[in-house]
């Protein structure tokens, strides 16, 4: 995997993050260890919207760095980051606070997946229930012409 194809795989997994509750400016920076997929991008929010642009950030409040791995999963969800923060395979450094921050903005994504998964099925549910209906209608009619 190149660092092109790890940049945009990663950021297709956070675009979908709804931080409109977020005001705050927050800045960060990961830093991705790998001979072939190494470099550095950033995850910003700022003025409600997420941006992530595979740039260095100067200005940044933490920098994560890791293996690309560790990202998949935090990215994903199924990685804590401070549990890989607390088991070495995480470096942070800046604000922590901050940098704790990075757990709400994976679980406003998470939020937004099942918000959709629900919708969706209930979507679902509501065509069934339409064309049950419909086609009860339609056999209510013909059995009426027939007569």
């Amino acid at each position: 995997m190149t660092y092109a194809d790890l940049f945009y795989e990663i950021k297709g997994k956070f675009m979908g993050a709804d931080v409109s509750d977020i005001q705050e400016h927050l800045a960060f920076q990961f830093n991705i260890e790998d001979e072939e997929a190494g470099g550095a991008f950033y995850v910003e929010v700022k003025d409600g919207e997420l941006h992530v642009e595979p740039y260095e950030y100067y200005d940044r409040d933490a920098m994560f760095i890791c293996a690309p791995d560790v990202l998949f999963g935090i990215a994903d969800g199924t990685i804590d980051p401070v549990a890989a923060f607390t088991e070495q395979k995480l470096r942070v450094e800046g604000n922590i606070e901050k940098a704790l921050r990075l757990k709400e903005i994976i679980e406003m994504k998470k939020a937004a997946q099942e918000k959709s998964l629900a919708k969706k099925a209930a979507d679902k549910v509501v065509d069934t229930v339409v064309k049950t209906v419909a086609k009860k209608v339609v056999e209510k009619e013909n059995k009426k012409s027939k007569k």
